[in-house]
């Protein structure tokens, strides 16, 4: 084992804080949930140098100090009310929130690495600490029990608990963490401000569907949002597989099981091919990280399962390209063809600020795997998919553009945020001026 990454200060921590009458989070805090394997969206605050100040405070009051508790339990509580999205713990810093896209730091002193490992210490389970010291990051979910959010924060109003994803990571030889809030709620997509109609997305039984867009774009919520259309509206067996699980998704309709990648499969590939044996009749893979799990999640889609997944790409065309780009050049003809009969949908989102400072809302563009998409994927003419998506209005299909006009028209959001977002000013401008 790695000097730099054996860490003893930590390993006194947690031997202290384990022995009876130790340390650690009080009985209803915020304890260790599970751990997966691969680093979160929007895993690093960046650089230790000073931030700029005017990207590191909000236009608003300054947030308010967290009040007197268990540290950790007091941190996230503040994350939940400032209705912030994530928290980040750098040493040499405050702790900083991400509100609305934005960072700013709540009123408290800077964290040293010793603050940030009496932190975490007591929440680190015994993969958290393997995973830790043998490949310097370690992801896992923590809980902050009803109640425990202090009074004015929905979530402690409505009695449900939080749950949040941890990414623990070393940085300039210390420890400091991303934590993103995981509401219990599922989301709908009317709460999520995206278009009624993208439940019909969920309604074939067969076909792959794909959520793109940059990191923190809100891909897993999108995705939380339309299993739970699935789970409300059908009856269905649905199969998800995570690294780690997210949102919690309670029996309705449907039979939901939740697979964690690290806690009961050891990997995406080898939990997808599971997932064939036990009668799914939709499958959610988190991410499609390499080149077996997208060869299976293709021939399930192929086969006769609704198939959800994430990719990391701003739009259609990227997203083919990555899937293709993933095998061997001799194999790309072939995934091609296979891709153009499998495809059912691919939805891209961007988040964009509302004028109003009150959010963010989201812009999309939607392509569906019509005839024509069909030829231009097989034939590799990925080039010519932004003019069907333009002509296929009728069928439903919708351009970025026209979804960034709209938010503008409407006053939700402000052209000059529409116009750095666009691959296209020619066009949203032409669509601006009608």
């Amino acid at each position: 084992m790695s000097d730099l990454l054996h860490d003893p200060e930590l390993d006194r921590l947690v031997d202290e804080l384990n022995r009876p009458g130790g340390g650690g989070s009080a009985a209803g805090g915020a304890g260790e949930v599970e751990d997966g394997a691969e680093r979160p969206e929007d895993s690093t605050f960046g650089p230790l140098a000073e931030p700029r100040a005017e990207a590191l405070f909000l236009d608003r009051p300054a947030l308010a100090a967290v009040e007197e508790g268990e540290d950790l339990d007091r941190l996230l509580a503040a994350l939940v009310r400032s209705g912030a999205s994530d928290l980040h713990l750098v040493a040499g810093l405050p702790p900083v929130v991400r509100v609305d896209g934005r960072l700013a730091r709540l009123e408290e002193p800077p964290l040293d690495g010793d603050d940030l490992a009496r932190l975490l210490a007591p929440h680190l389970g015994a993969r958290s600490r393997r995973s830790l010291e043998e490949r310097g990051y370690a992801d896992f979910s923590l809980e902050l029990a009803p109640g425990r959010a202090a009074a004015g924060g929905e979530g402690a109003a409505a009695g449900r608990g939080w749950r949040f994803r941890v990414n623990l990571h070393r940085q300039q030889g210390g420890l400091a963490a991303a934590i993103r809030a995981l509401p219990r709620e599922i989301p709908t997509l009317a709460r999520l401000n995206l278009p009624p109609f993208l439940a019909e997305l969920v309604r074939p039984r067969r076909g792959l569907l794909l959520i793109c867009g940059p990191t923190g774009a809100g891909k897993s919520t999108t995705l939380a949002a339309l299993v739970g259309e699935i789970n409300r509206s059908q009856s269905a067996h649905v199969i998800t597989i995570e690294d780690p699980v997210e949102y919690l998704h309670p029996a309705a309709s449907s039979v939901v099981e939740q697979i964690e990648i690290g806690r009961d499969a050891r990997s995406f590939a080898e939990a997808l091919r599971a997932s064939l044996r036990q009668d799914p009749d939709v499958i959610l893979v988190g991410e499609m990280r390499d080149l077996e799990t997208v060869r299976i999640a293709l021939t399930a889609a192929e086969t006769g399962h609704l198939v959800l997944a994430t990719l990391h790409t701003h739009d259609s065309a990227q997203a083919i390209s990555r899937i293709v780009d993933v095998f061997p050049g001799d194999q790309q003809a072939q995934i091609r063809h296979q891709l153009s009969l499998s495809l059912h949908a691919i939805l891209s989102q961007q988040l964009v600020p509302r004028a109003d400072r009150r959010g963010r809302v989201p812009a999309v563009e939607l392509l569906l795997a019509s005839h024509p998409v069909r030829h231009l994927i097989r034939n590799d003419q990925l080039q010519k998919l932004y003019n069907e998506i333009t002509l296929g209005k009728r069928q439903g299909m919708i351009a970025l553009e026209e979804s960034l006009a709209r938010l503008v028209a409407s006053g939700v959001i402000e052209a000059e945020e529409a116009r750095i977002r666009t691959p296209r000013p020619q066009e949203l401008a032409s669509l601006l001026s009608q």
